[in-house]
């Protein structure tokens, strides 16, 4: 096992040990001892204590193989936490997976948490006579699941011998682990101000409490637990024949029902029998459980009781063998809450096959009227889609659709003159087409409520796509029919990979790849529709040849005519007109930038390129007149906030269609992806609240169906291909990304300590946004040092080589490079970083240029072309101002000189390079500080880069909500044994 060594002390740490389990009595006064097996204490400061961490440290004898195999004692220095500190250690370790007993013992307190939150806690006394609560009753899940873990227990796990044995015995796997689990009960209950509201202390305090008066009282509600009983109930019914007698009417059925109950055995699934049998000795379950079965089933039988009050009088009979129950009753078992109630206490509830159904909804939403057309109302309208498939052309948000509700009992849909009937019996056995069932009234009365209505054509389009649709804060199935049946299947392939695409319009200079034809197939549908759409390729797979494509097409049809408006970033505008005119020959194109910039003498099939910048403050201009044909966002991730001024405002352009273009259309959290979707398609999504409620919140958290129900709502509107993808880029060549790790000098280490020592000490205490831009600055600090002590130091001039572990690197690699003539992009997020290397390299005689965020456009465009005629082969970039949009395909080399904590990010700034065109392998090197914040972040990032184009973290924003404990352990400089 690993090494750990930590200063300051955290209890984090603990997750890579081993741990054993400490019995005590009471079981709350156990402890939970962690350990490395090589015998290095867990603290460092001279053995004195534990630098201030909960627990203590103690010498623990423990089970060990020596070097030849053979088995012996050990003692070894052990920091012993109670039960109670332990359980956030071990679940924490259970997360991580770190494979260690303390992950095992952390698998086993989530079960023991996961009974007691179902209820089944239990009082009693210890061995010694304490008070003491357990875990219990177990059902046949519980116990199969409590065995298994048991059997999985690992060696390190109960490595402390039995005393007094010879030879060396440890103890017995499920006892201990059943002692643990207890102790995690017994700890759970108890507060300081228990007591006082408990009326007294005996099973709320935690001080020992020794009341041997109560063990009879103790056994008898053990007994229920240890016997192993679980409790059902069978239903009957009878008196169906027609008797027309008993004050019944003429030819009604004088229907009564019984609740029978039933008792089963925990370790035999196989042995059940009803509870006359048990009482009569008949059963093999008596002969199983022996003389105090009865006392046990009564058990049993009152917590079942405590559920549900109309089993009660089954306590008193001296035979329990059925009870009758009235319609109301019978109503209550066919509901929801008695069920939940029954369940939770471990009784099942079986009904007769012949009779139990259950009354379903869903809706239906279509098109209304005979004619299957939409009623329209204002702006809507309705004629032949795209590429005639008998789609309405577009989708108006005016257009109104039925939303009408179906109902079924079991698999026979039921009409709304039959629901009516079954509502007037009032009972729970109705007859319904020459058959008896049981329904629950109350669903009747909740499915005569819901009526039909009408909805909005976006509304229906988000229904159908995922499924389902919120009625009264309740999800009910969905379907489509007519042509927004056709709408959905056509949108659910994006791709339409069962027909060959359309060619490319005939006025296009260049050849389309297969994917992007498809895309322009996908965007000319989408567009047409009136829905829009975001095309969210891999950087460098061709985005803008694709959207210069869907103009020229659109300009084919007087629908869909009219000039483009393109928001780009600045930087991104000569790339923009160059590909037209190369593309499009002939296609006029403008620059809306500058002061000199008009919009007079507009043509129809004219192209117009404006910044976001230009946007924002001539919203005005660029929004009044006629709707532009198409409002193209590229780079749409710089409106992924959408209450910012520029998101605003680009909500005030009038457009026929609108289109989204990114590589990273979620950054942080799918907010931005709502932000994006929500202006292509205004309304698809509802209110950012609403999705956020209905499906962010829960995909963020892990929730498979809401991220399965969000994928089926935004795939149809969002376009993803990646370079690796099969068939999209196969002439691309490979991609190398290495980790290259470098060592702090020593005054990169004394400023590296200094900064944590005294940015905590400061943290200390502080809450809110204080402690968040504390944080922020200690994040900013750390990194800065890791770059290069010039750069926290801020100072001008000075000596640069041989005070950074990093900049002595780049000098290797770039001495290596530069000799094979390659061209390279080295990347940093910070200016001032940029400046020291450029001066630095200058001074060595490379040949470098440097494009920030201040770089006028024409000298942006000025730089590319020098680079990509090899005039300047080292090119230093600012991440954030040349992240996107570049063509750069004369490096094979990309130098991450420092980490952007988000891989989306860094991916897209090494597409400059990696795109369409480069015909030689690209060698990404990403420096990384060892020992150091980097590191630890380097680790994170390759452990999620699975869901880099799903949902990423929050970055630095979520590392200012760390404990004062956790971010020590974050940023501490770590020794790294070489």
């Amino acid at each position: 096992m690993a090494e750990t060594v930590v200063t300051p002390f955290g209890t984090s740490q603990l997750s890579g040990c081993a741990a054993v389990f400490l019995p005590s009595d009471p079981p709350r006064g156990s402890r939970v001892a962690f350990w490395l097996p090589d015998g290095t204490p867990l603290w460092d400061d001279g053995g004195e204590g534990t630098g201030g961490c909960p627990g203590d440290a103690v010498p623990l004898t423990v089970v060990l193989p020596d070097e030849d195999g053979a088995v012996d004692t050990h003692t070894v220095h052990a920091l012993a936490l109670s039960v109670t500190e332990a359980l956030p250690v071990l679940t924490r370790a259970h997360a991580a997976g770190s494979g260690t007993a303390a992950a095992y013992w952390g698998a086993v307190a989530l079960h023991a948490l996961g009974l007691a939150a179902r209820g089944k806690l239990l009082p009693g006394l210890s061995p010694e006579g304490h008070d003491a609560w357990r875990l219990g009753p177990f059902d046949t899940e519980d116990s199969e699941h409590t065995a298994r873990l048991a059997a999985a227990m690992p060696p390190y796990a109960h490595a402390v011998p039995l005393p007094g044995q010879d030879p060396l015995r440890m103890p017995a796997p499920e006892p201990l682990l059943r002692a643990f689990m207890d102790a995690v009960a017994d700890s759970l209950p108890r507060t300081p101000a228990a007591p006082l509201a408990a009326g007294g202390p005996a099973f709320v305090s935690r001080e020992p409490l020794r009341i041997p008066e109560l063990r009879e009282w103790a056994a008898e509600v053990a007994a229920g637990q240890d016997a192993g009983i679980r409790l059902s109930l069978r239903i009957e019914v009878s008196g169906l024949e027609r008797t027309g007698r008993g004050g019944e009417a003429e030819g009604e059925p004088a229907v009564r029902f019984r609740g029978v109950p039933q008792l089963h055995a925990l370790a035999d699934a196989t042995l059940v029998a009803d509870a006359a049998e048990v009482w009569s000795g008949a059963s093999p379950l008596s002969e199983r459980l022996g003389p105090r079965v009865r006392t046990e089933a009564l058990l049993t039988l009152r917590r079942a009781a405590a559920a549900w009050d109309a089993l009660t009088p089954l306590l008193s009979a001296a035979v329990p063998d059925a009870i009758e129950l009235a319609d109301e009753e019978i109503a209550e078992l066919l509901g929801s809450a008695v069920p939940r109630a029954l369940a939770a206490a471990g009784v099942q509830v079986h009904w007769p096959r012949e009779f139990a159904r259950s009354l379903t909804a869903r809706a239906v939403i279509g098109p209304g009227g005979d004619d299957g057309g939409a009623e329209q109302g204002t702006g809507g309208g309705q004629g032949t889609g795209p590429a005639g498939t008998g789609l309405p052309s577009a989708l108006s948000p005016d257009a109104l659709l039925s939303f009408d509700w179906r109902f079924a009992v079991g698999d026979h849909e039921v009409t709304r003159a039959e629901l009516d009937r079954l509502a007037e019996s009032g009972r729970p056995l109705v007859r319904l087409r020459d058959q008896w069932v049981l329904i629950d009234p109350g669903e009747i009365r909740r499915a005569r409520q819901r009526q039909d209505r009408k909805v909005g054509t976006l509304d229906a389009l988000g229904a159908v796509l995922t499924g389902t649709a919120e009625q009264d804060g309740e999800r009910v199935e969905v379907r489509a029919t007519g042509w927004l049946e056709a709408l959905r299947e056509r949108l659910a392939d994006p791709e339409r990979r069962d027909e060959p695409p359309l060619p490319p319009p005939p006025e296009l200079k260049a050849t389309l790849r297969d994917y992007q034809l498809r895309g322009l197939d996908w965007l000319h549908r989408m567009t047409s529709l009136g829905l829009g759409g975001c095309l969210a390729d891999d950087m460098g797979l061709g985005k803008t040849i694709t959207l210069i494509a869907l103009h020229l097409r659109r300009q084919r049809q007087p629908a869909t005519a009219g000039p483009t408006l393109v928001v780009c970033p600045a930087s991104l505008m000569g790339n923009w007109q160059r590909e037209i005119e190369r593309f499009a020959p002939g296609t006029p194109v403008r620059r809306f930038h500058g002061g000199a910039r008009s919009l007079e003498e507009l043509g129809e099939g004219e192209f117009v390129l404006t910044t976001y910048g230009t946007m924002r403050l001539d919203a005005e201009r660029l929004g009044a007149g006629s709707p532009w044909g198409l409002v193209v966002a590229d780079e749409a991730q710089h409106v992924k906030n959408p209450f910012a001024a520029t998101a605003r405002a680009l909500r005030t352009l009038p457009a026929r269609a609108r289109v989204a273009l990114t590589g990273t259309p979620v950054e942080n959290n799918l907010s931005e992806l709502w932000a994006v979707l929500d202006w292509t398609t205004p309304g698809l999504l509802g209110r950012l609240g609403t999705f956020r409620r209905r499906y962010a919140d829960a995909a963020e958290d892990g929730d498979p169906l809401a991220a399965e129900q969000l994928a089926r709502l935004v795939r149809p509107f969002l376009l993803r291909r990646h370079k690796t993808d099969p068939g999209i880029a196969p002439e691309l060549p490979p991609k190398t990304e290495t980790d290259r790790a470098v060592s702090l000098t020593p005054e990169q280490a004394g400023l590296y300590e200094a900064v944590v020592r005294e940015s905590l000490q400061e943290l200390r205490g502080t809450d809110g946004f204080a402690r968040r831009g504390l944080v922020v600055k200690l994040l900013t600090s750390l990194k800065q040092i890791c770059n290069h002590p010039a750069q926290y130091l801020k100072e001008d001039g000075g000596r640069l080589p041989g005070r950074s572990g990093k900049l002595e690197l780049l000098d290797e690699l770039l001495d290596t490079l530069l000799a094979e003539d390659a061209g390279v992009l080295v990347f940093t997020q910070y200016v001032q970083m940029a400046r020291l290397m450029e001066r630095h390299l200058d001074n060595r005689g490379v040949a470098t240029q440097f494009l920030h965020g201040g770089t006028p456009v024409a000298r942006r465009e000025e730089m590319v072309r020098r680079f990509q005629e090899g005039a300047a082969p080292v090119f230093l970039l600012s991440l954030k101002a040349a992240g996107t949009g570049l063509n750069l395909t004369r490096a094979s080399h990309v130098i991450h000189y420092d980490r952007w904590w988000n891989p989306a990010v860094e991916a897209q700034a090494t597409d400059r390079a990696y795109r369409i065109g480069q015909t030689l392998p690209v060698q990404v090197h990403r420096l990384i500080a060892e020992g150091t914040i980097e590191d630890r972040i380097a680790g994170m990032l390759r452990r999620k880069k699975a869901l880099a184009d799903a949902v990423l973290g929050s970055g630095e924003a979520a590392l200012t909500e760390l404990s004062d404990t956790e971010l020590a352990e974050l940023v501490e400089l770590r020794k790294v044994e070489r």
